[in-house]
């Protein structure tokens, strides 16, 4: 324990001896007080620890820069070399001390990483559609509705959207785009989450493509990386106009989708 919690807690406790004297002081006001005096002496604790945290995080900083700047530096000569592997390792050292330090903007090493997953052949790896080999849009010229970017209301927030509505007399398919917001990210999908369309009931997922189901994640290991997924129901009835996303206990609550 340290001299300034030393200090508070005498103060504590002589509060706890002394108050109770006094004829009009009841114990609810010597426990009121002791609590705040403890409130005090967490606070100033907490406070003095931010602080020590802090101190360590900018002479981490200083003495990491030098390490950063060599991999971001190699990083590009490899790039430059076509050493793609070399390159992608490096960037991804690189992007390990700058999201916990914050060197340069994440999101221009993230593109990097990104455009060098296919590259350096490691597409099972990457986490968007446009590069990983285990999601393969079908062929949508049998499905009698299907809209990109489709209107759609979701007053939560959420770094989750739906990009594309695709509606057949077997099934109804949205494809769904996650963005990471820092390190080792994660997305997943709960068994019960179900579409409710204006005509007609719940409708419980039957499927899902390149997401896991919760508790498990699928995760994106960097800050800006995003994570494109289908997630499959029965068919809405024919004559439906919109529909309800909903996932319980989440943010995916996505209302008034268009599907005709």
């Amino acid at each position: 324990m340290n001299d300034m919690k030393k200090n508070l807690m005498i103060l504590a406790m002589g509060l706890a001896a002394v108050l109770p004297a006094k004829a009009q002081w009841t114990n609810y006001n010597t426990t009121s007080t002791i609590s705040g005096v403890l409130g005090v002496i967490n606070h100033s604790i907490e406070s003095a620890e931010r602080k020590k945290a802090m101190e360590i995080q900018a002479k981490e900083k200083l003495e990491y820069e030098q390490s950063f700047k060599d991999a971001m530096e190699s990083a590009k000569d490899y790039e430059g070399g076509e050493y793609w592997e070399e390159a992608l390792e490096k960037y991804e050292e690189a992007a390990k001390l700058n999201c916990k330090y914050g060197y340069s903007d994440q999101m221009q090493i993230t593109r990097k990483i990104n455009g060098l997953y296919a590259k350096a052949g490691r597409t099972e790896e990457g986490p968007s559609i446009l590069n990983n080999d285990k999601t393969i849009l079908p062929d949508y010229s049998s499905f009698r509705y299907v809209r990109e970017n489709p209107v759609y209301v979701n007053k939560k927030s959420t770094t989750t959207k739906i990009v594309r509505v695709a509606c057949s007399d077997t099934e109804t398919r949205l494809e769904m785009e996650y963005e990471g917001t820092y390190v080792n990210a994660g997305a997943a999908i709960k068994g019960t989450t179900y579409i409710k369309g204006n005509k007609g009931g719940k409708l419980n997922l039957v499927g899902t493509e390149n997401i896991t189901m919760a508790p498990n994640y699928t995760r994106t290991p960097w800050p800006g990386q995003r994570l494109r997924f289908v997630l499959i129901f029965p068919a809405l009835p024919a004559d439906a106009t919109e529909f309800d996303l909903i996932e319980p206990s989440s943010e995916w609550k996505y209302k008034d989708i268009k599907c005709r």
